[in-house]
């Protein structure tokens, strides 16, 4: 069995090969002696599953390892949204949430997250504790369980239900007024996934007219990583473009990462949406806060925060450091460039939900599409365009981009370097605003590459330069 390494996100694996029902007791009963080793196994655990393959069987396994271990479950009755799991660890007050889950990830992947009392994902300090109990049992396995039978018997496992109490919460910062006097028409795109009966749901309570896509259940996800990227919402984009629809809205697997789609048709980058909701929330909404960004996010939401005088913190690639933002109240909003937002007084999660909401708010707000609302964006603190690709290695041993910092280039595509720092990877701050930065995969020879600047010209010579020193050029 391989070992167990947390990710950014959780523990994922291939199903049936690293992901096994054996893995998931032995990482359950290591999540069961951190909780009972910091006093937190009494006040019980969420347990949730989105609708990959047999996730109800996987969850199974984790209340009944927790049951042995005398803490109680809380399992939801169906697939559920992360966010709103996370939503329910605050709302019970509970010791932490478990979810069998692998977000985006292609079809044969499953995973396990492991939410704190806050409802943020765990922080690295966490997970490596949990990591450790759980691969020194995978040498000797020691773990209790008892029956489901047992388990309710035993007033350890009770049956929940999120779905009110997540959209009441939501309720109170969305204005669903301003949505339902609008009546827009909306194409929506589940994407087989868990947010199905709640975006759906709360947009049709909105008054709005929605068109539903891919809203049944299909482990196999059509075939495709449920990642609502522009190259997997074909068929949403297509329907935008032949029925006029005001909007496209779409979630990932376990709907906390979202997909938006403008009235003609044109995929909206996420990176555009953090800083175009950052504005509004300050601008239309009138509130204030600073904003947190990872390190591979646009700095158009610096921008923004530049305009109204307002703090920008930059994290480590990861949600649980925005999230840890969040519970602190040090932040209005936070995102990463790969989908994941959230808001103060929020869940301290990635919720692709409540940011497909919140587009729709400001959609139905302004009266104008989100290219006319990135356009006057633009006019107000200027134009950043952004990119990201992968470089393939190949034979070409990875070197350690660290090695980088000690003798950074003076110049990169004829652009100064202002400063050059290590945050998860090594980023390189040029003139003119512009960047780049460059980290490496830790499971295969790439280089993912993340590059900005003022218009696409200068973004493809910034782009080129950073091929050119992953390849050690």
């Amino acid at each position: 069995m391989s070992a167990i390494k947390f990710g950014t996100s959780g523990w994922r694996g291939i199903i049936a090969e690293d992901f096994t029902f054996e893995a998931v007791r032995i990482l359950t009963q290591a999540i069961a002696d951190y909780l009972k080793t910091h006093h937190e196994d009494k006040k019980g655990v969420v347990v949730g599953y989105d609708t990959r393959f047999m996730g109800n069987r996987f969850a199974s396994e984790v209340v009944r390892i927790l049951a042995g271990n005398g803490i109680k479950s809380f399992l939801t009755t169906g697939p559920t949204p992360t966010p709103a799991i996370s939503f329910e660890i605050m709302r019970r007050k509970a010791g932490g949430g478990i979810n069998i889950t692998a977000s985006h990830n292609p079809p044969e992947y499953n995973g396990l997250k492991f939410s704190s009392p806050s409802g943020e994902p765990a922080l690295p300090a966490v997970t490596r504790e949990i990591e450790q109990k759980a691969n020194e049992m995978l040498l000797e396995v020691a773990y209790s369980e008892l029956s489901m039978a047992d388990a309710r018997q035993k007033n350890l496992l009770e049956d929940i239900e999120p779905f009110h109490f997540y959209a009441e919460g939501l309720r109170q910062k969305v204005d669903m007024t301003v949505i339902k006097k609008a009546q827009l028409e909306i194409g929506v795109d589940l994407m087989y996934g868990a947010g199905r009966g709640y975006l759906d749901r709360i947009l049709e309570n909105a008054g709005c007219n929605i068109q539903v896509f891919h809203n049944h259940t299909d482990p196999s996800f059509g075939g495709r990583p449920p990642d609502p990227g522009e190259d997997n919402l074909a068929v949403l984009i297509k329907a935008v473009k032949e029925n006029g629809y005001d909007l496209g809205l779409a979630l990932d697997g376990d709907a906390d990462r979202f997909g938006i789609v403008d009235r003609d048709g044109a995929f909206i980058e996420p990176n555009y949406v953090l800083a175009m909701l950052f504005d509004y929330m300050i601008r239309v909404k009138q509130l204030s806060g600073g904003v947190a960004r990872s390190v591979a996010t646009s700095h158009l939401a610096d921008a923004v925060a530049r305009h109204y005088n307002m703090p920008v913190y930059e994290t480590p690639v990861g949600f649980k450091y925005i999230g840890e933002l969040i519970t602190t109240g040090k932040i209005l909003i936070g995102g990463e460039e790969s989908a994941g937002i959230s808001i103060r007084d929020h869940v301290p999660e990635k919720d692709g939900i409540l940011t497909c909401l919140l587009v729709t708010e400001m959609v139905a707000r302004e009266g104008k599409s989100l290219k006319e609302l990135l356009n006057n964006l633009y006019k107000r603190v200027g134009r950043l365009v952004t990119k990201r690709e992968n470089v393939h290695l190949g034979n070409i041993p990875k070197k350690s981009l660290a090695n980088m910092l000690v003798k950074p280039p003076k110049t990169i595509a004829g652009l100064s370097v202002k400063e050059a720092k290590d945050i998860g990877g090594v980023k390189f701050l040029l003139e003119h605003g512009c960047w780049l930065l460059l980290r490496e995969s830790g499971t295969e020879p790439v280089v993912r590459l993340y590059g900005e600047a003022r218009d696409e010209d200068e973004l493809e010579r910034i782009m080129k330069a950073g091929r050119e020193l992953a390849l050690g050029k």
